[in-house]
């Protein structure tokens, strides 16, 4: 089951290329606003699911063309990122040890929205593609072998990055929690669509050229290891979103009217616009054409506008 949220965070259920709303079968329970309900329904889906289907087949919808899509999990109380979390392919000898970041839930944006690239003095600004699972069900200290059972569903998910910001050292903050760098979406994916998140291809393109191209076999620490190692530092909670890292030789410079897509297996098609109201410009190089220029640094400098040097 496709699950999202639409125009006035409406929570809805996908039914081919159209939307039915389905705010009314999970109103009924406690919550603040519609942007709770997609939690009501993770927590009570097994009883719920019934209700959900029954909605979709006597409903015809609405054509999603004719909507606007939001943040499929706009209100999650966590998002944990991993850090370092493939292989490269074969460009790491070894895993690096396990580890990972918080992203805030306001960085949030859906599909269709803009990531805005603030006026700071950023080295470089990437977006991450990523596979983000959402937390079914409590977890604390939840071993490998059952970690699994506590996934709800898959989404894409995009990490965006502002590079090097100074003072030197002083770094996640301040690169990964900016307003509007978490574009999610489409679609929130129940996890029985989804039957090996660890074969899933990942497609990113920028404005019509696939940039990132890399398949979720190459995590350094598989999906099990993650929730194993997450929940044994703080509890899940149902809605939660754990994004499960990038392959980094694709990385490169978001900039000012682009057009990103995002595709990782069955989870639909995310994408986004970018803006930056400085208009700064840096080459269209990835991390890995980067290296083989032979330059020094992680990544293709700035080219022309404020910040550059």
């Amino acid at each position: 089951m496709k699950l999202c949220y639409f125009d006035d965070f409406r929570l809805g259920a996908v039914k081919g290329d159209a939307v039915v709303d389905i705010t009314g079968v999970v109103s009924h329970l406690p919550h603040r606003d519609n942007r709770d309900l997609i939690i009501c329904l993770i927590e009570n889906f097994s009883a719920l699911r019934p209700k959900v289907e029954a909605a979709l087949a006597a409903d015809a919808g609405k054509p999603l063309a004719s909507v606007r899509l939001r943040a499929p999990v706009p209100m999650p109380q966590k998002i944990d990122c991993m850090a370092v979390n493939y292989m490269e392919n074969g460009l790491l000898e070894k895993a690096a040890p396990i580890n990972a970041f918080h992203k805030t839930p306001a960085s949030l944006i859906g599909h269709g929205d803009t990531m805005v690239l603030q006026d700071i003095p950023a080295g470089i600004f990437e977006g991450e593609a990523e596979l983000a699972l959402v937390i079914g069900k409590r977890a604390t200290n939840v071993s490998q072998a059952d970690a699994m059972g506590y996934i709800f569903g898959y989404m894409n998910f995009i990490d965006g990055s502002a590079r090097d910001m100074p003072p030197p050292n002083n770094v996640f903050f301040q690169a990964k929690s900016r307003d509007t760098f978490a574009p999610t979406g489409p679609f929130l994916v129940t996890a029985d669509e989804v039957p090996n998140p660890q074969n899933l291809d990942v497609k990113l393109t920028v404005n019509g050229t696939v940039m990132q191209d890399f398949n979720t076999d190459d995590m350094a620490h598989q999906i099990p290891r993650i929730i194993e190692w997450l929940s044994s530092i703080h509890t899940l909670e149902p809605g939660d979103i754990v994004a499960t890292g990038t392959n980094h030789q694709g990385l490169n410079p978001f900039q000012d009217g682009d057009k990103v897509t995002l595709e990782v297996g069955p989870l639909g098609k995310l994408e986004f616009n970018v803006s930056d109201p400085l208009k700064r410009t840096w080459a269209r190089v990835t991390r890995a054409g980067h290296r083989k220029s032979g330059q020094p640094g992680n990544y293709t400098p700035q080219l022309t506008g404020k910040y550059a040097k």
